[in-house]
């Protein structure tokens, strides 16, 4: 989670804590968030950063736990079991499963204490902000005409494609043969040619010769944001005007030829579009607030305790 540790304090721990199947998880899960790699796969430096990482993880955890607020916070076996399968779901069976736990200082056990103990963490966060968090519409309202220029939708192009694809094994499919046949059909796409619309041409031609299954749909590649086609199509595409034919274009599957049939321009989003958004994003932002307030205090009650 995002807001799991805010605010983490840098702590220190005796040699033979780091031994500890506590500890452990929390230096494993410092090693992939960090590096995408388990503890035995780190360099020493990169150990050094996931042991200070697990040190402040793990001691914020122990300060939690050790709160008022999760004395009578109770995790359902089942729902540490369903985590434990969860993670042992990532292996192909169970001797690798626990090869890799191995490898890592821990067990089957140990990991499952760990589990429960990340869950009950994550139950008393979830308890100290419940109530705490209030977003009243013109709080939306005012986050939306602030940050106006975030709720648009991106301009949309509907698209057809003609596709001739390269495969060696069939002489009409060699690079060159592929290339010519697609000329010959664009010569036939040509402003000057033919009778009917450019829409209507483009059709008939893709039905008849595209090799692309969206052949059977006249070459309809769809409405479409910027992104969803090969990098070379898709700037072919929004560089069209709207009914033009582009140049021949080459991906890695063929030679291609797109017609920009619709343009839709770029739209600003209105409020109840968005406002779902916005209220998720603000009671996360206040529910971090809440939980670094509620760890402040917590700290200041331990240390006047002390």
């Amino acid at each position: 989670m995002s807001e799991r540790y805010p605010d983490t304090p840098a702590a220190s721990q005796p040699p033979a804590f780091t031994q500890s199947p506590t500890y452990r998880y929390h230096l494993l899960r410092a090693a992939t968030e960090r590096f995408q790699r388990n503890i035995a796969a780190l360099a020493p430096e990169q150990l050094a950063e996931a042991d200070q990482q697990a040190r402040q993880t793990l001691a914020l955890e122990e300060l939690v736990l050790s709160a008022d607020e999760a004395r009578d916070v109770l995790i359902p076996d089942e729902q540490v079991q369903g985590a434990l399968q969860e993670v042992a779901a990532r292996y192909d069976n169970e001797d690798e499963f626990d090869t890799d736990l191995g490898r890592n200082g821990l067990n089957a056990a140990g990991l499952h204490r760990a589990l429960r103990r990340e869950l009950t963490f994550d139950a008393v966060m979830q308890r100290v902000t419940a109530g705490r968090v209030p977003i009243a519409e013109t709080d939306e309202r005012l986050f939306y005409e602030l940050h106006r220029d975030r709720f648009t939708a991106p301009e949309q192009r509907t698209a057809r494609h003609i596709l001739i694809t390269i495969n060696d094994d069939y002489s009409e499919n060699t690079r060159a043969a592929a290339r010519a046949r697609l000329e010959t059909i664009a010569d036939k796409l040509r402003p000057d040619v033919g009778n009917g619309d450019t829409i209507q041409r483009f059709a008939r031609q893709a039905r008849r010769h595209s090799e692309c299954p969206t052949a059977l749909e006249d070459g309809k590649l769809g409405t479409l944001a910027p992104g969803h086609l090969y990098p070379g199509v898709d700037a072919a595409l929004f560089a069209l005007d709207e009914g033009a034919v582009s140049d021949i274009i080459e991906s890695p599957v063929g030679f291609h030829l797109v017609l920009c049939e619709r343009i839709q321009p770029a739209r600003a989003l209105a409020f109840n579009q968005v406002r779902g958004r916005i209220r998720s994003a603000l009671e996360q932002r206040r529910r971090r607030d809440a939980q670094r307030t509620w760890i402040k205090e917590l700290r200041e009650r331990h240390r006047a305790a002390a």
